[in-house]
């Protein structure tokens, strides 16, 4: 059993659609949030993530509760720096690709069993080793 004060093994990092599944209650992400409060595994995400995929429809009270089981990684210019070198690495550009290259950085930082989830599969498999899982939303 993992202690609060160790490292989680486990690492789940969220991409918008993972994070609105998560706000919506949906059933796989609410496992994953739970296991966070447990404090047997470590869920996060970027701070662009929460911009995108907040919905005006769910309320401030969900996203608190949401958000307190998710850690939002700091973000700033040396993040920023990397995820344009991933970006340029996999010859990407845009802001179709931003947001995702940013998350690709978070999820590169982390250490133990990192899987990402994300519904854009394709995209971050080419931001990130093969020691990260990539999984569909």
């Amino acid at each position: 059993m993992t202690r609060r004060t160790e490292r989680p093994l486990q690492v789940f990092v969220l991409d918008g659609e993972a994070l609105s599944l998560a706000v919506r209650g949906d059933r796989a992400m609410m496992v994953r949030l739970a296991m966070a409060a447990r404090g047997e595994a470590d869920v996060v995400t970027s701070p662009l993530t929460l911009v995108e995929a907040h919905d005006g429809r769910t309320t401030e009270h969900r996203w608190d509760w949401v958000l307190s089981r998710v850690r939002v990684a700091d973000i700033g210019k040396e993040e920023a720096r990397q995820a344009r070198r991933l970006l340029a690495d996999a010859a990407l550009h845009g802001h179709k690709y931003a947001i995702d290259a940013v998350l690709a950085v978070v999820a590169r930082q982390q250490t133990g069993e990192v899987t990402v989830f994300t519904s854009d599969v394709d995209d971050l498999e080419r931001l990130v080793p093969d020691r990260i899982v990539v999984v569909k939303v």
